[in-house]
């Protein structure tokens, strides 16, 4: 996507309002309604209150404003040549936090200030400026794994002969006090030998484990486009080792999830365009309607270690209505509640329902929620509360025995109230007569 100015490239942004990030790149830090400056003049663009993200690898500038999200930019860490201290003064105490730094650009050096008028963590923002750009993440991302795996200090000497005076190295045996000592030394060396090497290799299972979600991430992207334009259903093998896969990617783990140290007071908001991007996979095989509950497990799963609480949950959800996210929150009268696409439409699953209810062995013998469940292909739960709404409706009717809840299609609406004995030759009463009478 081409940039709307003329200094720094566009970033990728989501649907519901979040950066795409790059490989290997991680959230760090948030603030709120932030301005970037520059003393270049009229043709510096006007970048005024917006999210300010700082990640390992850029600044990322979104507009606070949804249907401008295509204007958002990213200035990469790499080139930023200088960050300036930051001076105090009277002044300093009054105006709002800023910080500046000077950019390389296009063989232009430019100095851009940052000027945070919203909620944030600015004291913990400068120090995590300072960290990432010192840290230069991209270029150990571009090379991977960069272990140095030198810490190789061997103890020379530490096995001698079981008696002598003279050690192998040619030095003194140390007895008494002496040698307990150094023997008690050599083994807090060892220990911390043993203990530099296992971290080297957690260090390396991290990286790959990186390297295999980035792997998954783009697999799953693939997936989603083949789908997209895949206009003929394959053969019956190909198609089930497709829905495999796609179980199996949706174990796969959220690159940088949000959390309440990067995002602040910006932590539910944040987390409520996450979860609006991560549900798109899951209801499109739910059949556009998932379960609050399915959700929860999925999305902490995918999570791994940074387990969100079931009130956090219902907060992001309740907060995709400020942002017009493509999904909604729906609580049905059973008091059960579900996640939905937005452009879910009730009367075309009742219109299935309805076609399925009429069959000549559902007029007899009625139909279950399992049975709705195979037309609909959604959960038995989700059919459930499906079929009573479309009871509540005047569509169907229900008999309840010991064998559970069965639905019936509605018959009064056919009946004639001025001749109660009259059969209709059309209709569903009809049909059902025929039915009933062979």
């Amino acid at each position: 996507m081409a940039s709307s100015n003329n200094f720094f490239p566009s970033a990728s942004v989501t649907s519901s309002g979040r950066p795409v990030f790059l490989p290997n790149e991680i959230e760090c830090q948030l603030l709120s309604a932030v301005d970037l400056e520059s003393d270049d003049g009229p043709s510096f663009p006007s970048l005024k209150s917006g999210l300010l993200i700082l990640t390992t690898h850029r600044l990322i500038w979104i507009p606070s404003n949804s249907s401008a999200h295509s204007n958002a930019i990213a200035i990469p860490l790499s080139l930023i040549t200088h960050i300036f201290s930051s001076k105090k003064s009277i002044k300093s105490i009054f105006h709002s936090p800023r910080i500046r730094f000077q950019v390389s650009l296009n063989s232009k050096s430019l100095v851009v200030t940052v000027v945070a008028r919203g909620k944030g963590d600015w004291d913990g923002f400068l120090p995590k400026f300072w960290e990432n750009w010192r840290g230069r993440a991209w270029e150990t991302s571009a090379g991977g794994s960069t272990a140095d795996g030198s810490v190789t200090t061997s103890i020379s000497g530490t096995s001698s002969n079981s008696g002598g005076f003279y050690l192998n190295d040619g030095s003194v045996r140390m007895v008494g006090l002496a040698g307990i000592l150094r023997k008690e030394q050599e083994m807090w060396e060892s220990t911390d030998k043993s203990l530099q090497e296992a971290f080297q290799d957690l260090n390396a299972l991290m990286s790959k484990a990186k390297e295999m979600v980035m792997l998954a991430e783009k697999m799953r992207q693939k997936l989603l486009s083949g789908s997209n334009s895949e206009t003929n259903a394959g053969n019956n093998e190909e198609m089930g080792s497709k829905e495999e896969m796609q179980d199996w990617l949706l174990s796969v783990g959220i690159i940088s999830p949000v959390t309440k140290e990067s995002a602040g007071a910006l932590y539910h908001q944040q987390l409520s365009r996450q979860l609006a991007d991560f549900v798109r996979t899951p209801l499109e095989r739910a059949g556009g309607m998932i379960n609050l509950i399915d959700i929860y497990c999925l999305f902490n799963r995918a999570r791994g270690t940074e387990l969100i609480s079931p009130e956090d949950l219902l907060q992001a959800c309740t907060l995709w209505e400020k942002f017009d996210a493509p999904v909604m929150l729906r609580k049905f009268d059973s008091g059960v509640m579900v996640i939905q696409n937005k452009s879910h439409s009730d009367e075309e699953v009742f219109t299935r329902i309805k076609t399925l209810v009429t069959k000549p062995d559902a007029l007899q013998a009625g139909i279950t929620a399992s049975d709705a469940a195979m037309t609909l292909g959604i959960a038995p739960a989700m059919a459930k509360e499906h079929l009573l709404t479309a009871e509540s409706r005047g569509i169907l009717c229900r008999d309840i025995s010991p064998d559970g809840f069965r639905f019936y299609i509605n018959l009064f609406p056919e009946i004639d109230s001025d001749d109660m004995h009259m059969v209709k030759d059309h209709g569903i009463y009809s049909l059902w007569v025929r039915v009933v009478s062979a």
